[in-house]
């Protein structure tokens, strides 16, 4: 007669071994190894390419009726060089394109430099042919980053300008640019040698429809503003890139840390919109994801 091998009734009779504390902790230490190279590999190949699409509405006062419920699409911070994937980056700008947006608008940082310093040029030409052009214009400002070594070289922010407009941004620096009544003004960076914030602010008419262009959040707290009582569309913070839940980010290249990300409401009417970027300094995002903004211009309520 052959022998029944049931296993399971067989074991059904014994009593599992007790779990050593030894046994235990090997079992805490080799999740914790699993979760905490989970946690890497997200935290490098999975959310820093991760686009987050934000839709939502950009109301400016006395809007032109010829603009309400045009698209603008923000696009920050792209960093372009040997952090970021330059094949993420076209396929970005190409899924923008395909939403044929009315204006497109850049606000600052297209590049990191080589790691000898040098400018990636070949790369910033290559990458920006496929940038998105808006219906009616494409318009942006220089980051620190675009001021090159130190943040401090004017010949090298005048190279990336020139690529930029080469591919069809119009670079707003220090000045301001009319579409179709929409006076958009952007300036230089705040920590470069070129910043011409107050002058261009001066020079401003802001009873006429305006929308403001700032790559450095922290410009809005210097005394510069007058009567401004608009939007401020800025990057810089990548959103701090790395959010520990129920926390702030712990790094922030910014003064004032309300400024990290999103919409900020300033106390005299103004109001701040931070873009998380779309590019990375380093390849790191944890609960940051990069950020594409589709703003709908709408004409503001009278109070």
């Amino acid at each position: 007669m052959p022998v029944n091998h049931d296993i399971s009734s067989a074991d059904s009779s014994r009593q599992a071994p007790p779990v050593t504390r030894r046994h235990w902790l090997k079992r805490v230490a080799g999740s914790f190894v699993a979760g905490t190279a989970g946690v890497g590999y997200y935290s490098l190949h999975v959310e820093p390419h991760w686009i987050e699409v934000v839709h939502r509405p950009l109301p400016i006062r006395g809007l032109p009726a010829e603009l309400e419920n045009r698209t603008l699409v923000q696009i920050s911070d792209v960093h372009i060089g040997h952090e970021v994937d330059d094949r993420f980056l076209i396929q970005a700008f190409q899924q923008v394109s395909e939403w044929a947006p009315d204006l497109v608008v850049f606000t600052g940082d297209f590049l990191t430099l080589h790691r000898d310093g040098s400018l990636p040029i070949e790369k910033m030409e290559r990458v920006l042919k496929h940038f998105p052009q808006g219906k009616l214009a494409t318009l942006g400002i220089l980051g620190n980053h675009d001021y090159g070594h130190q943040w401090n070289d004017l010949s090298a922010a005048s190279v990336v300008a020139r690529i930029a407009e080469d591919a069809g941004i119009q670079i707003l620096r220090n000045r301001s640019k009319f579409v179709r009544g929409l006076q958009i003004v952007g300036f230089d960076d705040y920590w470069g040698p070129n910043f011409g914030g107050p002058r261009v602010l001066a020079d401003s008419d802001f009873s006429l429809p305006t929308l403001i262009l700032c790559h450095n959040p922290d410009v809005v707290d210097l005394p510069v503003w007058y009567d401004y009582r608009g939007w401020i569309l800025s990057g810089h913070t990548h959103g701090g890139q790395v959010k520990p839940p129920w926390f702030g980010p712990p790094i922030l290249p910014i003064g004032n840390k309300r400024y990290a990300a999103g919409e900020i409401s300033l106390e005299d009417g103004r109001h701040l919109y931070v873009n998380r970027a779309l590019g990375h300094s380093m390849r790191v995002r944890i609960n940051v994801r990069p950020e594409l903004t589709v703003f709908r211009l709408v004409r503001e309520e009278s109070a």
